[in-house]
């Protein structure tokens, strides 16, 4: 793998350095994290990973398992508990999924 950072410049003008083949720009994520809301207490991957799936609200997460959240790319193990928190402190929590 390559290690090498290469400077980069994104559409809007922020120069920055990157190692790998990723096309996000780190300055122009950081500017758009949410300010609050259970999607700021995620990591950039995990945000976008909810947000390319149409997932912006609480009440569009609960439509989901924890199982078909983890399928995400960009979501891991550590962002359930956040998510878990974040949905039972407004009464809701994710689909149960039905045992056979």
């Amino acid at each position: 793998m390559n290690s090498r950072k290469t400077l980069r410049t994104c559409e809007q003008g922020h120069s920055y350095y990157k190692s790998s083949d990723c096309p996000v720009c780190p300055i122009c994520e950081q500017e758009r994290k949410p300010k609050n809301g259970f999607l700021s207490l995620l990591s950039a991957p995990a945000r976008r990973a909810l947000e390319n799936n149409n997932i912006t609200s609480l009440q569009q997460l609960s439509q989901y398992s924890e199982a078909e959240i983890l399928l995400f790319h960009g979501i891991g193990p550590s962002s359930i508990p956040k998510l878990k928190q974040s949905l039972e402190e407004n009464g809701l929590s994710f689909k149960k999924v039905e045992s056979k």
